[in-house]
Parts: structure tokens; C-alpha cells; sequence
């Protein structure tokens, strides 16, 4: 993701498939819970987000990956598993899995069978898979690519293709397992368990889950009570002239709604994941706040930049240069870093 624009469309793309504002993960495992999904007890402190916005950010500066404590888990193979494509698929060997996708090769990282990780996808930006050969390009594989390095199983997601390149990895013996895309907050442990199933560590893949889903709670523990500030999502390249807002749907909109935010894209009717930016449409949604990727933002100028594009001086956020701003390959990852970026954006979007 670092230095592409293709990974970054790649992200949007998925944003466009049909979501919804989901936390099911934390009204099923989450005692304690007021019937707002809010953790219940006292008002957090400004200093208790604060301090975890700042260990948030320590950690994404590092850009690497917090595995699961203990011994790395042993597959135990063979399994058969469904595969989002309408086939089951057995998987025999898990010494050399292939993920085609940075959100997946995350989960085997954290799963602690990153050593079994032989290739990555460009959106595997992290630390670990830093010195792995890359052989895709989010949804433009290549076959002959993949099947060099000789993977034992390949893990895809509906997005990733071509079709007959997908087809040629799997008539050439190689188990290929599908997974449906990780858009909001509820597909992470679907997805997580998923990709422990098909690697043989189901006990793993609860293991993270729990933890997932104990971070996430702690994050949204911090959320002050009875504030809501009109957050507007801007998906921007200033190089290939890309200017949208998000609304319903953009998965941005299930990260502010964490957060203890209201999305302001959907707050003005925006009933798709992306609308083209005009200066009505800003006007009307009078954002509070605006969101960005690092890299969209870096793309139009920074802040100086991004408060010369029509409409923006117009709005709250914009006479007030309140952008927030998170590392791209981790904002809409949906992946086990997730909390982080739910405890940057307590911190910031409810910041006076």
C-alpha cells in the first residue's frame, strides 16, 4: 500500500460492497453492555483515552503485528472447509500457505503461523511480510507468480482474481480457500475463523477472537458520554483526481459509529458507500471532523491542501482544520489491529 494508488482503490472497491453498520460481535460477547452496546460504569477520564490513543499509535508507528501469546499452534490437517466460491475445499498442508490479500496474511500472522507465510499481496504492509516476495497486486494475480514459490494452500478473497488465474492456481493441485471480504466490524471474526479452520487451528482462531473482542470493548469503554460529533469520511487521490465522501455503507461509517461518532455522509442521506464530493453535499453534511486515509491526505497537500478544495472551508472541520488521519493500511483493514484505530479515533474525534 505504501506508494501505490492501486491497493488503496483496491480498499475502496470493498467499501462499495453492500455493508451495514454492524457490532455484533460486541452485543454477543460482551457482558456489561448497556442496550446502546456502550460499556457500562462511570464517564472515562480525557486522560484514560488519551493514554490509549497514545499506546495506539506507538504501536502502528512500529508496524508490525502483535501475534497471540504462547506457542505457535500445530495444524492438525486434514481439513475440509467451505469456500466462499460454492466449493469444499480439503487442505492437507499447511507449510507453505500463500494469502492473496494484506487483511488475511494479517490474521495468519497473529494466528503465530507467520512463519509458514512463504509470498504476499502489496497490502501486506506490516513489518513481518516486509521481506517476502510480492506476487499479486491485490485483485491483479498472477498465476505463474503464485505458483513459483510452490504454496501448499492459497487463501483468496472474492476480490481477488482474475478468475482464469484463480482457476490455474487451483487446476494446478493447489487448494485455493475463498473468503467473503471483512468490511465491518462483525466480519473480522468470521473471517478470523475462517482462516483458522482452513489452516487447521480452530482453537486459535477463538483464542483471537476473544482477544479482539475484549480490545474492541476496551476501546469503546473510553467513548465520552454524550458526545456525538458529525464525522465526515473522505476518500481522496489528488493524483488521479478521486474526490468522494462516504456514506452508508463506505465501512468508515461502522468505525465512526464505534467510536461514539455519527457519520456525516449518512446523517445527510448519503444512502451509498460513495458519492462524489461537491459543494453542496459538504455543505450539507456539515462535518464536524473529516477522516481521511495518510496517504489521501498527503495526496491533495495536507490540511493546507485539503481546505483549498471547494466546500471544505464551508464546513465546521474545515474553519477548524480538524482532519484526522490514519495509516492506510490499517483504517479499513478490518483486520485483529482494528481496536487501534477504534482507540486513535476516541482520542481524536472527540478532541474540543
Amino acid at each position: 500500500m505504501r506508494g501505490s494508488v492501486r491497493p488503496q482503490l483496491t480498499i475502496l472497491r470493498r467499501g462499495v460492497v453492500a455493508l451495514t453498520v454492524a457490532f455484533a460481535m460486541l452485543t454477543a460477547g460482551c457482558a456489561g453492555s448497556g442496550g446502546d452496546g456502550k460499556a457500562s460504569g462511570a464517564n472515562p477520564s480525557p486522560s484514560s483515552a488519551s493514554a490509549r490513543a497514545a499506546a495506539a499509535q506507538k504501536q502502528l508507528r512500529t508496524n508490525s503485528l502483535v501475534p497471540l501469546a504462547g506457542e505457535a499452534p500445530a495444524p492438525k490437517l486434514p481439513v475440509t472447509v467451505d469456500s466462499s466460491d460454492g466449493r469444499k475445499v480439503t487442505v492437507e498442508d499447511a507449510s507453505r500457505v500463500l494469502p492473496l490479500n494484506g487483511g488475511i496474511a494479517e490474521i495468519v500472522f497473529t494466528l503465530g503461523l507467520g512463519d509458514k507465510v512463504v509470498g504476499r499481496d502489496i497490502t501486506a504492509t506490516f513489518e513481518e511480510a516486509e521481506d517476502l516476495p510480492q506476487v499479486t497486486k491485490a485483485h491483479d494475480v498472477s498465476a505463474e507468480s503464485v505458483l513459483s514459490l510452490e504454496p501448499t494452500v492459497v487463501l483468496a478473497d472474492t476480490d481477488s482474481g482474475p478468475s482464469e488465474a484463480i482457476d490455474q492456481i487451483r487446476d494446478a493441485g493447489v487448494p485455493v480457500v475463498v473468503l467473503d471480504p471483512a468490511d465491518e466490524l462483525s466480519d473480522v471474526s468470521t473471517r478470523t475463523t475462517r482462516v483458522a479452520g482452513a489452516l487447521g487451528v480452530p482453537a486459535a482462531g477463538k483464542a483471537l477472537n476473544q482477544r479482539f473482542a475484549d480490545d474492541l470493548l476496551a476501546a469503546r469503554a473510553a467513548v465520552p458520554k454524550g458526545s456525538r460529533p458529525k464525522v465526515a469520511f473522505l476518500y481522496m487521490r489528488g493524483s488521479a483526481a478521486v474526490y468522494l465522501i462516504g456514506g452508508k455503507g463506505s465501512g468508515a461509517d461502522s468505525l465512526i459509529a464505534a467510536a461514539g461518532a455519527e457519520d456525516a455522509g449518512v446523517a445527510a442521506g448519503l444512502d451509498k458507500p460513495f458519492t462524489p464530493i461537491t459543494s453542496e453535499a459538504l455543505v450539507k453534511a456539515q462535518p464536524e471532523v473529516i477522516l481521511m486515509m495518510s496517504k489521501g491526505l498527503e495526496s491533495v497537500g495536507g490540511v493546507d491542501g485539503l481546505v483549498e478544495i471547494p466546500g471544505i472551508k464551508e464546513t465546521p472541520a474545515g474553519l477548524d482544520r480538524r482532519v484526522v488521519d490514519v495509516e492506510d493500511g490499517v483504517l479499513l483493514s478490518f483486520g485483529p489491529r482494528t481496536p487501534l484505530v477504534i482507540d486513535i479515533l476516541v482520542e481524536r474525534l472527540h478532541q474540543a
